[in-house]
């Protein structure tokens, strides 16, 4: 049976007519993130400490990102902070070449970055490194809690996006810990509040006065509120990512960083509804992917962590800054001394050894101090026998720590260093299994840059006594006594002198606000910048142990040592 076109026509026009406007309606919208949290100079797949090639970069990320933008051109590209320390891409731009315009600005630049939220290493570097990467950006700095004393913000709080005709607000917090890490000049000008209080306050500005259709929070901050003897109540927690995430009513999503580690998962509120938390990790390896889809009135949000090490560089990008690459290639391979014999950061962590007893030495050396404090700032760092290279001292000291000498009496002395070991060795009856303290997932509890050893002192370490009873201090180095209750000039990094880790405030028992009071001295060059000094004018590392201290009983120790280093060390 035949039946005319006019017909049909109209049999269409009619259902379309009576079908529910629903059924009528456009795919929904979709508003699509991308971004990267602690890149820490991981700019190109090539790691200049290492000198080798190394997957996990901006260059690579870049290519995932091209091709997600021909999906979705619309997407926003944005970053969590942590980029100006961690390699000599940007050592190089933030302290040696101050003249042409930062690498890591012009390499955001050419990506599209949208935002960017201001992490703790990038103010570590100072005011003049990060005003003036700022300035060069072409996208804001964002950080809502890093208040002036004129009660306005020092960087943007927030920013609006119209992605794909929907209006996305990106609210920025950065850690409040930082007067506990950084020396005052560093960050002056400012003041950090509280996260949860200050992400209450501007979501409720934003939510009246823009009226947005999404609320995205980028948090430079962790999700571990217990981590550093903190809790959930502790106010201006270091890492209040999941406080924010369940207390503060109004995000569509968290994404976060600071502590490194993976993690994607859906939070329950305290509101009865959930909030996507998003943390890609480090060291620009992986990538978080937030998607919000918009239906009607109904939301869906998801998260996920793509690994784009697999990835290519993206070619135009290596073009681009082919002559930043050489140029700071150049200058990390370039030789400044020479070492007689490899050394290992591994070796620290079972006695006196030559990689930190470098650090110590170079401390007492440059202050004169009694005693000095220092840690591994990488797990399992070599640094081999031969040349050594600029790139080289970025194994021994990761960071731009200044050098602080303190005033602590001998008991306080003594309180540190049993915090210390607290952090660093377990308490048990038996040590078959190994003597460093572990978590359940067999990796170490607490981090390795908050074991902190001394020197200009001798004393043992009793790994079968309970925490806080472990250290025994028999002398000074010069075999003179030590006096509990004698006050020392004690030498540290600016980190550890401002009262980060708790070695201060929680192990020796001084009061935040008499810190400050016990200040000395303080140098305005960095802990690497001067032991690279030093070697350049001796020529040759002076690596012997200062065998300052050990752990016992010796034969429980060497037992317990074999067992870490087959799990931890991979030996």
């Amino acid at each position: 049976m035949r039946i005319r076109t006019a017909t049909i026509k109209a049999l269409v026009l009619v259902l379309l007519f009576a079908m529910p406007l629903t059924m009528l309606a456009s795919k929904g919208k979709e508003v699509k993130v991308v971004f990267t949290t602690d890149v820490h100079g991981a700019i190109f797949p090539y790691d200049f400490i290492e000198q080798k090639a190394r997957p996990g970069s901006l260059a690579q990320i870049y290519t995932y990102v091209k091709e997600q933008r021909k999906q979705n051109p619309s997407l926003l590209l944005l970053d969590n902070g942590d980029m100006l320390q961690g390699q000599p891409t940007v050592y190089f731009y933030n302290f040696v070449d101050t003249l042409s315009q930062h690498l890591q600005a012009r390499v955001m630049n050419f990506m599209g970055y949208n935002a960017l939220t201001v992490g703790n290493h990038d103010l570590e570097p100072g005011h003049p490194v990060y005003d003036r990467v700022r300035q060069q950006s072409n996208f804001p700095w964002l950080a809502a809690n890093a208040v002036t004393p004129a009660g306005k913000t020092y960087f943007e709080p927030y920013k609006i996006f119209k992605v794909d005709g929907k209006k996305v607000a990106v609210l920025g917090l950065i850690t409040p810990a930082i007067p506990t890490w950084l020396p005052e000049n560093i960050w002056r000008g400012m003041t950090f509040n509280d996260m949860v209080e200050s992400a209450k306050y501007w979501v409720d500005i934003i939510q009246k006065k823009e009226k947005p259709d999404a609320i995205i929070g980028m948090v430079h901050s962790g999700v571990n509120f217990n981590y550093n003897n903190q809790n959930e109540n502790t106010y201006k927690n270091e890492n209040a990512a999941m406080l924010i995430a369940k207390r503060v009513k109004g995000f569509d999503a968290i994404l976060c960083g600071h502590d490194h580690d993976i993690f994607n998962k859906k939070v329950a509120t305290d509101f009865g509804d959930s909030v996507q938390v998003l943390n890609p990790a480090a060291f620009a390896r992986n990538v978080g992917v937030l998607t919000i889809a918009f239906q009607g009135s109904s939301k869906q949000v998801s998260g996920s962590v793509v690994d784009v090490r697999p990835l290519p560089a993206e070619k135009a990008f290596e073009e681009q800054f082919k002559g930043d690459f050489d140029k700071i290639k150049e200058f990390s391979s370039r030789k400044i001394g020479t070492l007689d014999e490899p050394i290992s950061s591994a070796d620290t962590f079972f006695g006196s050894s030559s990689f930190v007893d470098l650090i110590h030495r170079s401390m007492l050396k440059t202050t004169n101090a009694d005693i000095s404090f220092a840690s591994p700032l990488t797990l399992n760092a070599n640094i081999p026998a031969g040349d050594i290279t600029v790139g080289d001292m970025f194994n021994l000291y990761k960071y731009e720590n200044l050098l602080y000498v303190l005033n602590l009496t001998g008991q306080e002395v003594k309180n540190y260093l049993e915090y210390s070991y607290g952090l660093w060795v377990k308490s048990s009856d038996t040590f078959d299994d190994g003597m460093l303290l572990l978590n359940e997932k067999g990796k170490l509890k607490n981090q390795y840059y908050n074991f902190d050893s001394g020197a200009g002192i001798k004393y043992q370490v009793d790994i079968t006594k309970p925490a806080g009873s472990k250290v025994t201090i028999t002398s000074m180095a010069d075999g003179t006594p030590f006096d509990l209750g004698k006050t020392y000039k004690v030498a540290m990094s600016s980190y550890r002198g401002n009262g980060g880790g708790g070695h201060l405030t929680v192990g020796a028992k001084i009061q935040p606000s008499e810190i400050s009071k016990r200040l000395v001295t303080s140098t305005t060059k960095d802990m690497r910048y001067l032991i690279m000094m030093d070697l350049m004018k001796s020529g040759i590392l002076d690596h012997k142990p200062l065998n300052s201290w050990k752990f016992i009983p010796e034969d429980v120790v060497a037992k317990a040592r074999k067992a870490d280093e087959s799990r931890i060390f991979r030996k």
